[in-house]
């Protein structure tokens, strides 16, 4: 049977696959020439991160195919109930990035409040003529302890990050519609552990009380965080969003980040990717990166190895 790995597979993914005698092709084909390439190489199992895009007519134009992975939590890229109701199995790994995604908040957290999205701006154009004055502007930082962070999504990448920060001595207000409470387990190098119990609070309180709010929902039809959430919010607060772009209202927040009412922003998904607005990306208080929350070797290794178990694992039934 053929694997074709549209946007790749990590090299475990490959060699488990293989092992169990499937052929793994990685060439990346073009969306316009998916499915001539599909039918024309009797491909079985098409695997996409989320470049590639798996709807309709490509389901209905290759009924040679059997499975459809994505390598990662969201599915918004595939027409999941679709491919199901027409017999196709649908697969994913939510569990493989989310240590990745949540060390990635922290990234642009930490980064954040030492300003130094900024300061990595301006080192390289002004550090050798106003080291001082660069010094002075960056004097203001803040801790996170005892600082509050709002988990908006309080699923596995939640959980990763509510870990994180109780570790750097930081409150926890979490909310998601589907989870009342969860369990957080530090774990420590000689085989302790201690497991405190989080309940979830409705967004509207979160909002008010939080210091720095973190979203980790699926694509929403309308934004989970707009004008009027901002204006409830915290003065000086920031927002984090290393979800999906559209559950922030990008307009609302520039108005914010201009008007002094949030400190900074860190992005890793947007609106408009991949053609992020020019405004986004030339705002001085915004910490960027491309999406790559999941784009760390270790999280490549789970997402292949697991991509490949389930899909050994449904194929050997057939």
């Amino acid at each position: 049977m053929k694997v074709l790995a549209n946007d790749g597979i990590s090299k475990s993914g490959i060699e488990a696959l293989e092992n169990a005698g499937f052929e793994v092709i990685t060439v990346s084909v073009a969306q316009e020439q998916l499915i001539n390439y599909i039918n024309e190489n009797n491909i079985d199992v098409i695997l996409v991160r989320s470049a590639t895009q798996v709807r309709k007519n490509i389901i209905d134009a290759c009924p040679g195919l059997k499975i459809i992975g994505r390598g990662g939590v969201g599915m918004d890229n595939i027409d999941v109930e679709y491919a199901r109701e027409k017999g196709l199995k649908v697969i994913n790994t939510p569990a493989a990035s989310s240590a990745s995604v949540a060390e990635l908040v922290f990234a642009h957290l930490f980064g954040g409040v030492r300003f130094l999205f900024d300061a990595n701006r301006n080192m390289p154009l002004e550090g050798d003529t106003k080291f001082k004055e660069l010094k002075k502007s960056y004097a203001s930082g803040r801790e996170l302890r005892g600082k509050t962070i709002g988990i908006i999504g309080f699923g596995r990448i939640g959980r990763e990050v509510a870990k994180i920060a109780l570790g750097c001595g930081m409150k926890v207000i979490a909310s998601d519609n589907h989870v009342g409470e969860a369990d957080i387990t530090l774990d420590f190098y000689d085989g302790q552990e201690i497991t405190l119990k989080i309940k979830t609070e409705p967004v509207s309180e979160l909002i008010k009380h939080s210091d720095f709010i973190t979203l980790h929902v699926p694509a929403q039809k309308d934004y989970i965080i707009g004008k009027t959430q901002i204006e409830q919010m915290k003065d000086g607060a920031a927002i984090i969003n290393a979800a999906r772009g559209g559950v922030i209202d990008e307009k609302a927040l520039i108005e914010a980040l201009e008007s002094g009412k949030l400190s900074f922003a860190a992005l890793d998904t947007f609106e408009e990717e991949p053609t992020p607005a020019l405004k986004v990306l030339m705002n001085g208080n915004i910490s960027l990166s491309p999406h790559i929350g999941a784009a760390t070797a270790e999280a490549q290794d789970r997402i292949g190895t697991e991509l490949a178990e389930q899909i050994i694992n449904i194929l050997e039934k057939v």
